[in-house]
């Protein structure tokens, strides 16, 4: 185990989704919850955390003067250095965002703007595994028995639920490791459902680090109605 990602820590929030499963007329990451939108509630766990020095967001092309307006400059986030405009996949998104990121970056920290419960500990403790592995997300243990189907939709094999695990946001990586493997992707048109998946292509390994089940990513009308009672059940 050695120190790296010697600098600042950043964080960029990917808020660029159309988020269309939740058929409504506006995007889920605007979607206010006793009056704040998710998004500043996710841009105010990092806001709030003393690790992070610098955090960009990442939204939609159309959507960027609503986000300043409505999300940054309503709510004083002062350590908001930058509103990147995001791409045609979410990948593409947060290598935007990270282009935004200061130079000096140690340690960036990649996050979904429709998770607002992440815990202030996941943060940090997040940051503290990547400075030592390059490379850490946060998980939980599934819960539920896994199963995969083969082309015909029926059971191939049961998975062992001892070893899987369900990964969340923030995922924090070395800023010039991430930043190679993103332009390394872009190199070979390969996409992957996560940053981690990008950095396990290129050869590094992933540090799992405990989350928490209540770290919801809010995506469904269903999701809503669990994302009110949190807000009733801890101090957002």
């Amino acid at each position: 185990m050695q120190t790296r990602g010697k600098g600042p820590a950043a964080a960029v929030i990917a808020a660029a989704g159309r988020g269309t499963r939740m058929d409504l007329d506006i995007n889920k990451q605007y979607i206010e919850i006793q009056g704040m939108p998710i998004l500043a509630m996710t841009i105010r766990k990092f806001e709030n955390c003393g690790l992070i020095d610098e955090i960009v967001v990442v939204a939609n092309k159309d959507e960027i003067d609503y986000c300043e307006r409505n999300v940054i400059d309503r709510f004083g986030f002062s350590k908001v250095t930058a509103v990147a405009e995001g791409g045609e996949s979410r990948q593409r998104s947060v290598y935007s965002g990270l282009k935004k990121v200061s130079a000096d970056c140690g340690i960036v920290l990649i996050h979904d703007g429709a998770r607002p419960f992440v815990g202030a500990d996941s943060i940090i403790e997040c940051i503290s595994a990547a400075r030592s592995y390059g490379a850490a997300c946060v998980a939980v243990p599934a819960k539920d028995t896994i199963k995969e189907s083969d082309a015909d939709g029926f059971v191939r094999r049961t998975l062992d639920r001892s070893n899987l695990w369900q990964i969340q946001t923030p995922q924090a990586f070395d800023y010039g490791m991430i930043m190679d493997v993103h332009s390394r992707a872009m190199q070979d048109d390969f996409e992957a459902t996560d940053d981690a998946m990008l950095a396990e292509k290129f050869g590094y390994r992933v540090r799992l680090v405990m989350g928490s089940y209540s770290n919801i990513k809010v995506t469904t009308r269903e999701d809503l109605v669990f994302a009110e009672a949190l807000c009733k059940r801890v101090q957002i």
